[in-house]
């Protein structure tokens, strides 16, 4: 997918995104804001994939080993969706592995834990995207 697509993917989920932190504001569970996020995907006519499972490949074996991509957006966005007092380090590195193993380049990592929905967005791509 050209860097276009993805930049207008990402400019909707994050559109969406904050529709819904306006509605809600901070302070309510991760599956919340995934249920609210998925409805207005919805509304919006972006196609998703919820808690899509993630296998992995280890040595030449592929394992169910319980991992979840919160959202697969247009089938090429991944969004992790966090609740949580901020952002560290561990989330960044736990989206850049799902980029990794589902074989995609961007990902958005989304905090609702916060006053402005701005401050709690990180994009963040693995490898160089196509122009």
């Amino acid at each position: 997918m050209k860097e276009e697509q993805i930049n207008s993917i990402t400019q909707n989920i994050i559109g969406a995104a904050i529709e819904v932190h306006k509605a809600l504001g901070p302070g309510l569970l991760e599956s919340a804001y995934e249920e609210c996020l998925c409805h207005e995907l919805s509304l919006r006519k972006i196609p998703f994939e919820r808690q899509k499972q993630l296998p992995i490949e280890y040595k030449g074996i592929r394992l169910e080993a319980g991992y979840r991509i919160d959202l697969l957006v247009a089938n090429s966005v991944i969004v992790e969706i966090k609740s949580v007092e901020g952002i560290l380090p561990i989330h960044e590195a736990q989206l850049l592995t799902y980029l990794r193993l589902a074989d995609r380049k961007v990902g958005l990592l989304i905090n609702f834990n916060v006053s402005l929905l701005k401050q709690g967005i990180k994009r963040l791509v693995l490898g160089n995207l196509e122009k």
